[in-house]
């Protein structure tokens, strides 16, 4: 090894593959590394607990890495900007140390008389590249910049589109196929696997259902983790309490308060309602008695929606006018 002890810093909001490099070659060099993060209590910031996970995660396997949170209370980083701050801090980062510091590592968007070399003279001073990546572009897009947010940083950007309606509007097909055009994953209606224990739903067990609304919710963060700008989610919680009502007995009750839980936990950045105006598909297990009234079924099913707070977009037209609008709206959602 080159060096003791090392230090690299910043605020890592968000990081950003260009931190990832500098951390992994500042590792590399140093028996030990001090990762710090810049933490303004008072600024808008990603939540310190992620930024914290982010860096322990990708640390985790080198074993001569520590991680440090420095906590500054300035409205603006331009408050922040000034030797007296630099220097206090300073002194809070070598007594966590608790030796000197041998070098210190930053990006090329510092010189060679920043406030590193001030507040650490007597450390060397080694500058990386900063190769074009910036915290700010992706802060102001994150979705043009995907390629630059490591993969552990990248759940915190995923949007969630929620695709629901009455049965047979293509909310299935709709999903795979938006989940295909921007070349991410899916959820997949859980319900209908589980539902087919007995080979018929009419014969599902309460706790079928309580299966439906709890493993929906887990494979929703499983998949999130491996998303690529978006998640199409097809149904959720809610769907599943619209057909418990169809349902009599005391689990029922129990069910629909878990469905009502998870909803309040819930949140999507796009939701689209299939309206029924395209033809009904028998395809063995889909309800009679919803085919016959299709559209009073879709407004209870909005109404649903609306007393839990949730907006959506309606989606009318063949499939394939379908396919568009749900295209431009996740574009548009996603600025891109």
């Amino acid at each position: 090894m080159k060096y003791k002890l090392g230090l690299y810093g910043g605020s890592f909001n968000p990081l950003h593959m260009g931190h990832v490099e500098c951390i992994i070659r500042s590792a590399n060099q140093c028996e030990r590394l001090l990762v710090v993060i810049s933490h303004g209590t008072n600024r808008e910031e990603i939540d310190i607990r992620e930024r914290y996970r982010w860096i322990y995660q990708l640390t985790k396997h080198i074993g001569n890495v520590k991680i440090m949170i420095l906590e500054d209370t300035a409205p603006t980083k331009a408050d922040y900007d000034c030797e007296d701050c630099w220097m206090a801090d300073a002194q809070k980062v070598r007594a966590f140390a608790g030796e000197p510091f041998d070098v210190v590592f930053c990006g090329s968007d510092y010189t060679d008389d920043s406030f590193w070399a001030k507040c650490y003279p007597e450390a060397k001073l080694v500058i990386y590249p900063r190769n074009g990546i910036s915290s700010t572009q992706i802060r102001e897009n994150p979705y043009r910049c995907w390629e630059m947010i490591p993969n552990v940083a990248r759940p915190h950007y995923v949007k969630k589109v929620l695709l629901i309606g009455a049965e047979s509007t293509g909310k299935s097909t709709l999903t795979e196929n938006l989940a295909n055009y921007f070349n991410t994953n899916f959820l997949e209606e859980v319900g209908r696997e589980i539902s087919e224990r007995s080979g018929t739903d009419v014969l599902m067990l309460p706790e079928d259902f309580t299966d439906i609304l709890l493993t929906h919710k887990l494979r929703e963060r499983e998949a999130i983790k491996h998303s690529r700008m978006v998640l199409f989610e097809d149904t959720d919680c809610l769907i599943t309490r619209f057909f418990l009502e169809f349902l009599e007995g005391r689990d029922k009750e129990r069910n629909i308060a878990l469905a009502n839980a998870i909803a309040a936990l819930n949140d999507y950045d796009l939701i689209l309602f299939l309206e029924p105006d395209v033809k009904f598909v028998q395809d063995g297990d889909r309800s009679e008695v919803i085919a016959a009234d299709r559209e009073y079924y879709s407004t209870t099913i909005k109404n649903l929606y609306r007393e839990h707070g949730f907006a959506f977009v309606e989606v009318r037209g063949d499939y394939d006018e379908r396919f568009r609008k749900a295209v431009a709206l996740t574009r548009e959602m996603l600025n891109i």
